[in-house]
């Protein structure tokens, strides 16, 4: 997937409960919002008749958390069609997911249950091939290409064979979707590893392919002690605003969405964080035009 030369360099918040009088009543300029797909998944009522009155400010970026893309039980066909309803009402500017898996089977002969929750992946050839084909089968029903997350996890799984960057490359050249790059997922992850952040989250993205990027994500970590926890619950940490950097110069501007989920502040602290990752890409404009 290739990034269009008109939807580089915004930058967004995501749309969230608590701020839908405010944004609504002074509308504040953003490149996008998003909204997680899910919530808005019903046939009419007042979050949809919400979502497209904010779709009339701002583009939306459909971020979902249930397609279960990496499944070998197959994705659900009732989400798969209420996301595709979705998508045709709203005309979102992206479509995303994560590569996790969510849907499995208690035995051989039930009928999949789904986990309310983000599992990581194995980073193996059979994986992939699950992950290609329920990719594909997602992009055929939208008629589009979607971008697929990089995930901050918490356990990794010992028959892992293929570099995570090399696993994402592989994924966009088979099915063709792009990667939306969390880079809190990364410093997250190196933080639990005990590495250093900056530099092993610098390498990952140094390794992926620039071309699939098409769209960057920043937010906020909880560090407990003994494990560091991307809860998208305080400002960007200035570790993960050193691999933004250092990802802009590498990759050049794409569409960033500042991530903030949990213990939501005032609206103004959201679009400060916004303003501070506008002019950081906005540094970066200047010098790749330079």
């Amino acid at each position: 997937m290739s990034i269009e030369a008109g939807d580089t360099g915004s930058v967004g918040i995501g749309l969230r409960q608590p701020h839908y009088d405010e944004m609504l009543r002074q509308p504040p300029r953003l490149g996008f919002v998003e909204v997680h797909s899910e919530n808005f998944f019903a046939d009419g009522g007042a979050a949809l008749a919400l979502l497209h009155s904010a779709r009339a400010h701002w583009p939306v970026s459909l971020h979902g958390v249930g397609l279960s893309l990496g499944s070998a039980a197959g994705l659900d066909e009732w989400h798969l069609q209420r996301l595709e309803r979705l998508v045709q009402r709203i005309e979102p500017v992206r479509v995303s997911d994560h590569a996790s898996f969510a849907r499995a089977p208690h035995h051989a002969a039930a009928a999949p249950v789904h986990a309310s929750d983000l599992l990581p992946l194995a980073f193996t050839d059979a994986a992939l091939d699950v992950l290609v084909a329920n990719v594909q089968r997602v992009q055929e029903r939208l008629r589009r290409p979607i971008l697929v997350e990089n995930l901050s996890a918490y356990l990794r799984w010992a028959d892992d064979a293929l570099p995570e960057p090399a696993f994402f490359n592989a994924l966009a050249r088979r099915s063709g979707c792009g990667l939306l790059l969390d880079l809190n997922n990364l410093v997250v992850n190196a933080l639990n590893d005990g590495v250093d952040e900056v530099a092993a989250a610098c390498a990952w993205v140094d390794a992926i392919e620039p071309g699939i990027v098409g769209e960057i994500h920043l937010a906020g970590y909880h560090d407990a002690g003994d494990i560091v926890i991307d809860d998208h619950g305080s400002r960007v940490h200035d570790n993960v605003w050193q691999v933004y950097r250092h990802a802009l110069r590498r990759l050049g501007p794409r569409p960033t969405l500042i991530e903030w989920d949990t213990a939501l502040p005032e609206l103004a602290v959201l679009l400060d964080e916004a303003a501070s990752a506008a002019q950081v890409l906005a540094a970066c404009r200047d010098t790749v035009a330079a």
